[in-house]
């Protein structure tokens, strides 16, 4: 009896408040916060505190059930209006994209240095060593590697491939290839920046990969003459899915240096509060792999003409290279 007693007395202390708070709740719920007036507006984060209080003294004296499952939805519900974004999603996304992509970008210039130095390394290193022996390609891809553009191909092949015969290819072909091609590395990028949290290292260890692999493929078609050609071909989307390939592996980076060098706070910690730049990194690569299988899967399949390609190509160099690292005014708050 003396609970029910000590419910009763805590909700009728209380209620009134609890009643304004939902009433204010309801009206921002239904036409937003600007539909408030301004003492609604100065009384929200009050009613919300003295609820929150509520709640916790509630919880320590075990009341009643019902009083706290009502108070945690009416704590909740105006959490939101107190704390949460003041923005639409339209405004949240042009915000991400004209400042929290490319400052998160600029702001780990070390880790994508590092990123490009494990991915072009192993390119460099599967080119050079199958320009001096063809038989380090088979090794990179195995003896029942599938695909005919390997050494043992004529260079009329290997030319046929990088160039579409009109009429070749259709247009729900395209389509589907592009998405294989987005599917195929969204994968890459995302295990890139996924695996970080292991110091790094598979992140290192998948950035060597992928360059090989792409490495030992030039090699094929530098030997047989078609070097220039094929730079056209690839870099025409290239630009735009090998940049994405390198940043995804600098996020991979920027949490595996706050794993491996936590400073003051605890590896977890450390991870953590690197998480957000990481994560914003890796959101803005999805993009970018958009655009790659957009440009791979048309424009470098319709487009025949080298000098077009090659304009493309650096165009989007050009285009990333000043969205991430030309300086900016900041945006009015």
């Amino acid at each position: 009896m003396s609970d029910l007693l000590k419910s009763y007395r805590f909700r009728e202390e209380r209620q009134s408040d609890w009643a304004k708070l939902d009433q204010i709740l309801t009206r921002a719920e239904g036409g937003g916060v600007k539909s408030l007036t301004d003492d609604q507006m100065l009384a929200l984060p009050r009613l919300y505190r003295q609820a929150v209080s509520s709640l916790s003294v509630a919880r320590s004296i075990s009341l009643d059930q019902n009083v706290i499952n009502y108070l945690e939805s009416l704590c909740t519900r105006a959490y939101f209006f107190v704390y949460g974004a003041r923005t639409t999603i339209g405004e949240r996304m042009m915000l991400f994209l004209r400042k929290d992509w490319p400052a998160a970008v600029s702001g780990s210039v070390w880790n994508t240095l590092i990123a490009a130095f494990f991915f072009f390394g192993g390119w460099a290193l599967a080119f050079f060593l199958c320009l001096q022996d063809m038989d380090w390609f088979w090794t990179f891809h195995g003896q029942n590697f599938m695909d005919a553009r390997n050494p043992d191909a004529t260079a009329e092949y290997l030319r046929g491939t990088i160039y579409t015969l009109e009429g070749g290819t259709g247009e729900g072909e395209l389509s589907a290839f592009a998405s294989f091609l987005f599917n195929n590395n969204a994968q890459i990028a995302l295990l890139a920046f996924a695996l970080g949290f292991a110091f790094g290292i598979p992140t290192a260890w998948l950035l060597v990969y992928n360059g090989v692999m792409i490495g030992s493929l030039y090699a094929v078609f530098w030997d047989k003459g078609l070097g220039y050609e094929f730079t056209g071909w690839l870099m025409i989307h290239g630009v735009t899915e090998i940049s994405a390939i390198v940043l995804a592996g600098a996020a991979g980076f920027v949490i595996g240096g706050a794993v491996a060098f936590p400073g003051a706070h605890s590896r977890i910690a450390s991870a953590r509060l690197a998480g957000q730049r990481a994560a914003t990194i890796a959101m803005g690569c999805v993009l970018m792999l958009i655009i790659a299988a957009l440009l791979e899967g048309f424009g470098r399949q319709l487009i025949n003409s080298d000098v077009v390609r090659y304009a493309i190509a650096g165009a989007t160099l050009v285009f990333w290279l000043v969205y991430f690292y030309a300086p900016r005014k900041e945006l009015p708050v």
